[in-house]
């Protein structure tokens, strides 16, 4: 029987491409209980239920006391990519019908003539035309002829449409012509998904913004058919908790507002393990850190400096070439900034044409996944490399839930890489092993140095599934010292979806120049975007009072097309306030560019607002080791920095006490992931169990085993 409804748990659910992730933890004893199963793709929600019960009767919670339930998924994310939504139309101004089609007219590589470009989410023959004008200043230049809304309704039903997305130009600056064709098609049409580009994201980019609405009104009947049926699966399982997401900026929505705007799951997970990694960085005393999350399927790197991850507005999705940037659809969506790379446990390894090997992007993810999962899955992948390595133990895969088969991935390796390279199976394990390491290093070396930071500043937190067993080689290559290893880092995201605040942003763009702003229109702009976060946000359970209002503008000079955002003061704007704002914009421009440009004027692009609820105050209780024995036993795992298999101790990471100092070579395992330890680096548990390690000076020249 279900231990009696006392202590309240907090639920944290993680969809990823490969696995699906689980935490509960005590509200007051800061007792953590983890889960992980593999995703079903074919019904998500089944998937989840299923976990939960698992994880429920498996710690003997009675379900009642699941107090709160924070879930991040990829559904929104794979529905954009395998066109899995809803049948959907695009209205815009007339003239303007093939926005989607003309995109931005650049080409994300110049060299190739076979370049392809993602297909619209709306086809031509379903982008209809209304007769209206709102001009730059927001003026009406020519009215909404609203008699031609009748005949598009119609055309939506024969078409049998299920979603629409209205662009109307300039309408991020007046939204009168689009509300006004909303109640229309909402009069004729009572049960279509609308989705307004003025309420999505007023924000300036007539394609981009066109896009993004597009996007949402696609996902709006998906999301809600999904969000409805796991709701109801959880209240049959006697879990009474509202049902939260986790949106892609980090924050937690309420259910009525993801299905409002369902384009804001993008990217949920990943943005959840950020958050942890800034939540966990901070505990630790680690404020400057890279997050390495290596998933079964893609490896995500974020830097994050003083506790605070870095954000972006925009980003894009289904590439067509998954890592060229240009080739995907943006999204203009408040984001968790990072760079993904196709590297992960399932990334799969080849030899090309030119006899090269080659690892990722294309992964074997669940289904049929690596070839020791024995699923069916026949091509080498990083996670069979690392099992014949020696880095995975097929015993304790999961905790001992899943034996992994040894002699199905050394088979695949000598089949698909060491045969054809005239290489030794356990040579061609570590070539893999290797090639991803520098894969997922050159990524997070550029990303950096994109950004103007010098990796060697920063700590890395590894986590994911695989983060931990790749860490110390990528750390290495980026010439890092430190790498910090979260307990419990296979499941950290669903961990950080517990840390994330209730949150909403909103923005709308307002450009001009800065010196001739409307103090009292600027006001204005800024009460409402307030007004309608806060009513977003107290949706969610939290009250006016207890919200926290940030306040920015964004800035940029005369002529440059983006803009950097500068912090607004919490009362009323004054003119006085114009030339602070200037001064600020200027110092965080030379900061980041160094250059200036001193006789050209300073631009208004956008107001935004974020308002957040309490940030949670989890207590995460530390680890009792108890009075076993720490070491597990030992096994023969592969170093290069030995050039051969080496005797490695291997420790159950639930036995390291506070503390407790190794040096390695080392492996430290837990049920979801495994610390591989180089030779000469140094282990140290804190007190929360994380594993500090310094790496060993100098990378030792590596010896190829023969």
């Amino acid at each position: 029987m279900p231990r009696s409804i006392g202590e309240g748990y907090l639920l944290g659910v993680d969809i990823g491409g490969t696995f699906t992730d689980f935490v509960l933890l005590g509200e007051t004893s800061g007792r953590v209980m983890t889960g992980k199963v593999l995703t079903r793709n074919d019904d998500l929600a089944a998937g989840v239920l299923a976990g939960v019960r698992a994880l429920l009767t498996r710690y003997n919670i009675a379900s009642g006391a699941v107090r709160k339930v924070v879930h991040g998924t990829t559904l929104a994310t794979n529905a954009l990519i395998e066109r899995r939504g809803a049948r959907t139309a695009l209205i815009v101004t007339r003239g303007f019908r093939d926005i989607l089609e003309l995109a931005r007219e650049s080409r994300y590589d110049i060299f190739d003539i076979d370049l392809r470009v993602p297909p619209p989410l709306v086809p031509r023959r379903l982008v209809f035309e209304v007769t209206e004008r709102i001009g730059a200043d927001g003026s009406i230049v020519e009215p909404l002829a609203i008699p031609e809304v009748a005949g598009i309704a119609r055309a939506l039903k024969d078409a049998r449409v299920d979603a629409v997305a209205v662009c109307l130009l300039h309408s991020f600056r007046n939204p009168e012509h689009e509300r006004k064709l909303a109640a229309a098609l909402h009069e004729a049409r009572p049960t279509l998904a609308i989705s307004l580009s003025s309420d999505v994201m007023p924000d300036l980019r007539e394609y981009e913004r066109a896009s993004t609405a597009v996007a949402n009104a696609y996902l709006q009947p998906i999301m809600r058919s999904y969000l409805d049926r796991l709701a109801e699966g959880l209240r049959a399982a006697g879990i009474g908790a509202d049902l939260m997401l986790i949106g892609s900026d980090a924050g937690t929505i309420g259910r009525e507002a993801a299905l409002r705007y369902p384009v804001r799951l993008v990217e949920s997970g990943p943005a959840g393990g950020a958050l942890a990694a800034s939540f966990l960085g901070r505990r630790a005393g680690e404020q400057d850190i890279i997050a390495f999350d290596v998933g079964g399927t893609t490896a995500k790197v974020c830097v994050i400096d003083g506790g605070v991850p870095e954000r972006a507005d925009e980003f894009e999705v289904a590439r067509v070439h998954r890592f060229a940037k240009g080739s995907g659809l943006p999204l203009k969506v408040p984001v968790i900034e990072m760079i993904e790379i196709g590297a992960g446990g399932g990334s799969i390894a080849r030899v090309d044409e030119l006899g090269l090997l080659r690892v990722g992007p294309d992964s074997a993810a669940a289904n049929p996944g690596p070839a020791c999962y024995g699923l069916g899955g026949e091509l080498p992948t990083v996670t069979d490399a690392d099992l014949v390595l020696g880095y995975l133990d097929a015993d304790f895969f999961l905790g001992g839930a899943m034996r992994l088969d040894r002699e199905r991935a050394a088979a695949a390796i000598k089949r698909h890489v060491a045969d054809p390279l005239r290489l030794s199976a356990t040579r061609a394990a570590w070539g893999i092993h290797a090639v991803v390491n520098d894969n997922m290093a050159r990524a997070a070396r550029v990303h950096c140095l994109e950004r103007g930071k010098d990796s060697r500043d920063y700590v890395l937190l590894a986590y994911g599934g695989a983060g931990p067993v790749h860490a110390a080689q990528v750390a290495a290559a980026l010439g890092m010292r430190r790498v910090l290893y979260p307990l419990r880092a296979g499941v950290m995201s669903a961990l950080g979806f517990l840390a994330a605040p209730i949150a909403f942003e909103r923005l709308r763009a307002d450009v001009g120049p800065l010196a001739d702003v409307d103090i009292a229109r600027a006001n204005t702009i800024l009460d409402e975007l307030t007004g309608e976060a806060r009513e977003l946000v107290r949706a969610a359970g939290v009250p006016a009072s207890s919200c926290n209002v940030k306040r920015e503008a964004s800035l940029r000079f005369a002529g440059q097309s983006y803009a950097l955002p500068v912090p607004l003061p919490a009362v009323r704007l004054t003119r006085a306030h114009l030339a602070a704002l200037r001064a600020q914009f200027v110092a965080q421009y030379r900061k980041r560019y160094y250059r200036l440009n001193p006789d050209v004027p300073v631009e208004l692009v956008q107001w935004r607002v974020s308002v957040a609820g309490p940030k949670p105050d989890l207590r995460i209780a530390p680890v009792e080791p108890g009075s076993r024995n720490a070491r597990k036993g030992s096994r023969p795992v592969y170093f290069a920095e030995a050039g051969r298999y080496v005797d490695c101790a291997v420790y159950d990471r639930f036995a390291l006490g506070a503390g407790k100092h190794l040096r390695g070579p080392a492996v430290i395992e837990e049920p979801e992931s495994t610390v591989v330890v180089g030779p000469g680096s140094a282990c140290a548990v804190d007190r929360d169990g994380n594993v500090m390690v310094t790496l060993a000076a100098g990378r030792r020249k590596e010896r190829i085993a023969a």
